[in-house]
């Protein structure tokens, strides 16, 4: 019997964002212990530098020494963040609280992302902006005396809900944000951990009396359950795998993904499940599953596994049946539309895929064996990835447009996937 494999895939990219910010604003040292250095994550550091922030690394990971809210400076030059959007909302909602101005930039494919969601509520909250038409980035930034806002989003979204909270905490006045279905809340437990009031409900969320944040801990990133999508999925399919993801994040706003697990006849189980800090944490046995079943994406699963889709289409593939996913529209303002990357690709290797306007069907064969094919990502690293992974599967003749985009997240990528196929 081949021996059990055990892998920790990268950090979570979420978690490190926050660190990063809020131990920046506290009072007091953080030690942040295994971030995740991928190009999103250091565009949020490299900004957090050029606002003054106290960071020196070192070899397990970070110590930023913060001096509290107010303690950020103008930075002197235009700030780039790449083709994350995480750092583009957040610190637009945590600059407009400091009042510096800042002017963040990105990729061509950031400076096509809907800035609006954030710009609208903020500008409530006294946030001044300056956009390209249609609340495009750049963004230049100003902020003024932040007001309280009691906002409600139509579509569930962390980042704009952290956006609102990180204004939030420079005004005494209510703030509150509520959503249709509770998004990852991160924010709120880190937040919470620096000592902030933080009251929540099912879908909704409110500030607080104390706004004060207080550092002089740790804070231990766990492994991105979105990046270990990819190798759960792997394994799944892979006629004898057996591996061990370790230190999985398993937060009940990012766990979708196991819900799906469950209705398609996946085979795992959750070993040493634990919460360190302020998460749950767990280590994930993923065993190759030959009998899949098709399955159903929608409504208030979305938000919980929103990163997840484009490799669970491939779990779709070889699902015995018609596997659906509707009420997604927002993946079309991703990184990519990644709805019509996902079908149009499918299509390509010879999959039946039908495209919705706010989702997709996809026919499975347990048996299918793609065509060669050119694969065009459109620079969307999970795109990427996920085709990588039915290439590892399948060893189909695939030539991808490129591979560069997956250094925003996973930067190790190539190296674990060439561990779990060896």
């Amino acid at each position: 019997m081949a021996k059990v494999k055990s892998l920790r895939v990268a950090s979570d990219k979420s978690i490190t964002h926050r660190a990063i910010m809020l131990s920046s604003i506290s009072r007091g040292e953080v030690s942040i212990v295994n971030p995740l250095y991928s190009d999103d994550t250091l565009r949020t550091l490299k900004a957090m530098q050029g606002a003054g922030a106290s960071v020196d690394a070192e070899a397990i990971g970070l110590k930023i020494k913060g001096k509290g809210k107010g303690s950020l400076r103008e930075p002197l030059n235009i700030l780039d963040l790449g083709n994350s959007g995480t750092s583009m909302r957040l610190l637009s909602g945590l600059f407009g609280g400091e009042g510096v101005f800042a002017v963040l930039t990105g990729d061509s494919s950031l400076r096509k992302r809907p800035m609006m969601r954030i710009i609208k509520p903020l500008s409530k909250m006294g946030v001044n902006f300056l956009y390209r038409d249609g609340g495009l980035a750049p963004l230049a930034i100003k902020g003024g005396k932040i007001k309280g806002i009691e906002h409600t989003t139509k579509i569930a979204s962390a980042q704009v809900k952290s956006a609102i909270l990180l204004a939030g905490l420079y005004t005494d006045d209510e703030v509150s944000v509520w959503e249709p279905f509770k998004s990852r809340n991160h924010t709120e437990n880190m937040l919470k951990a620096f000592g902030v009031d933080v009251l929540e409900e099912e879908n909704s969320v409110k500030l607080g009396k104390n706004r004060e944040l207080v550092g002089d801990f740790e804070i231990n990133v766990p492994a991105d359950i979105s990046s270990a999508a990819f190798f759960m999925v792997f394994s799944a399919l892979k006629r004898g795998a057996e591996l061990l993801l370790r230190d999985v994040l398993l937060n009940q706003t990012r766990s979708g993904i196991l819900d799906v697990f469950d209705s398609a006849g996946v085979k795992y189980s959750i070993e040493g499940y634990r919460v360190e800090g302020f998460e749950a944490v767990g280590d994930v046995m993923v065993r190759h599953s030959p009998e899949l079943k098709p399955f159903k994406i929608d409504g208030s699963i979305l938000p919980r596994l929103i990163d997840e889709i484009p490799i669970l289409s491939i779990l779709a593939v070889f699902c015995d049946g018609k596997s659906v996913v509707r009420e997604a529209g927002d993946l079309r303002k991703k990184e990519s539309d990644r709805i019509k990357a996902i079908c149009e690709n499918l299509k390509r290797v010879g999959v039946s895929v039908h495209e919705y306007d706010d989702g997709f069907e996809i026919e499975g064969n347990p048996n299918f064996r793609p065509k060669p094919a050119k694969i065009d990502t459109f620079g969307d690293h999970r795109i990427a990835m996920s085709f990588l992974i039915l290439q590892a599967l399948t060893d189909a003749d695939f030539k991808l447009t490129e591979t560069q985009s997956i250094l925003t997240s996973y930067p190790n990528f190539f190296d674990h996937l060439d561990y779990v196929k060896g």
